[in-house]
């Protein structure tokens, strides 16, 4: 089994930046990719970045150029840098492992972006 923990949400001004942090523990097998996802409220699930553990990444199309996604193999850890944070950023941010089709999903953190 795998676990994974988020922190780091919060209440941010619009322009404004928040690191999101994830910790995973458990089975954890490479190769296998690691990232986020957010849930607006009355949305679905949406893809927000994510990283191979080889160092591939992608992001979605609305986030490139605000938003890093980086992580430590050796840790297990993954981060989200956001920058220049809009109101309609505002979700909670969900940390992923995907490795051969299985996802595992985090509780989520809270992210809301008003002024």
């Amino acid at each position: 089994q795998v676990q994974l923990v988020e922190s780091g949400g919060g209440l941010v001004q619009p322009g404004g930046s928040l690191r999101l942090s994830c910790l995973a523990s458990g089975n954890i097998f490479r190769p296998n990719a690691m990232g986020w996802y957010r849930q607006a409220p009355g949305k679905e699930r949406e893809y927000v970045a994510s990283m191979t553990s080889s160092g591939t990444t992608n992001y979605a199309g609305d986030v490139k150029g605000r938003f890093t996604i980086s992580r430590d193999n050796a840790k297990n850890m993954v981060w989200l840098q956001m920058n220049s944070l809009k109101p309609e950023d505002t979700a909670v941010y969900y940390c992923n492992l995907n490795r051969l089709s299985q996802d595992y999903w985090g509780r989520g953190t809270q992210v809301t972006v008003s002024s």
